[in-house]
């Protein structure tokens, strides 16, 4: 039977080595970091992602400020918003909630962010520098992901690992992150061929795809480390991911679960993303926070 990989107390360990870091930083610039999330309209999902982001910042000593703007705002205001808080000296992160309202251009707005403050890991200069082996600030559900098997002391290095998932925020970054750990790296997807057969083969399963319970348990290659991405809605309406979790849990060494997995992590990595850009702008060397 599988060990857990609790995300929740995880997370809460990161959380505490950034405060670590955060009171280092006040002591040697006089400031807080400080993360600035942009909202705009009212999703009642996004709200709730943004207070807790706010809320945590509070609780490691940074400065977390939210600046909310109605459904209708224009291209113009938005781009203009951005480009004032990434003017500010006191803003090492700026996060703009997606999903955006329909008439405005998502990918124009992340392109707006400085990427020294692209705290989500999301801008095309930070994807090539992770794509190339630089230095880069990383999208913050796949960091998570790299923290819980480094937690887990998983070896990585020669490992086999298939990520079941291409997006840009997940699946792609995540792929990247495992092959420089050494790792030999299947970027799959829905469509792939084979897919049962190709996560058999995998000591790292990382299911990132948005399809409830796709990952069946005997998809699942004894001893291999499961790291389930997916957040979906069951027939009973409850939490679900994208693996069938009892079935795995009956083949795999760890597993996470879903809520209290993968989820915890990724405002945890948003807060050492934020202290990261805050440490790299000040030119001073970055802190030690890996698990």
């Amino acid at each position: 039977m599988a060990q857990i990989l609790d995300g929740k107390a995880i997370a809460a360990d990161l959380r505490s080595r950034v405060a670590v870091g955060v009171r280092d930083f006040v002591a040697r610039r006089g400031r807080r970091p400080g993360l600035d999330v942009v909202i705009v309209g009212d999703d009642p999902a996004s709200q709730v992602y943004v207070r807790n982001k706010a809320k945590a910042c509070e609780e490691v000593g940074m400065r977390g400020e939210v600046h909310r703007r109605p459904g209708d705002i224009t291209q113009a205001e938005l781009l203009a918003l951005v480009h004032s808080l990434c003017a500010r000296d006191d803003v090492d992160g700026v996060l703009v909630q997606l999903p955006l309202p329909k008439h405005l251009d998502e990918t124009a707005v992340l392109d707006a962010i400085d990427p020294r403050r692209d705290v989500d890991g999301f801008h095309p200069m930070n994807a090539g520098a992770l794509l190339s082996g630089r230095p880069a600030l990383v999208p913050c559900t796949p960091l998570g992901c790299m923290r819980m098997l480094d937690h887990a002391k998983v070896s990585l290095d020669g490992a086999r690992a298939i990520v079941i998932g291409r997006s840009n925020i997940v699946g792609k970054p995540a792929g990247l992150l495992l092959l420089a750990r050494n790792a030999t790296v299947t970027l799959a997807h829905s469509r792939t061929r084979d897919l049962a057969a190709r996560c058999a083969e995998s000591d790292v399963v990382v299911a990132a795809v948005g399809r409830a319970g796709l990952v069946r348990g005997d998809w699942i290659k004894p001893g291999a480390v499961v790291l389930d991405v997916g957040i979906n809605r069951g027939a009973d309406g409850k939490l679900v991911g994208d693996v069938a979790y009892d079935e795995a849990a009956e083949r795999a060494s760890w597993i996470t679960p879903v809520p209290g997995g993968v989820g915890p992590m990724t405002i945890a990595c948003l807060l050492e993303n934020t202290l990261r850009a805050a440490w790299m702008r000040a030119g001073l060397p970055l802190p030690e926070l890996p698990l």
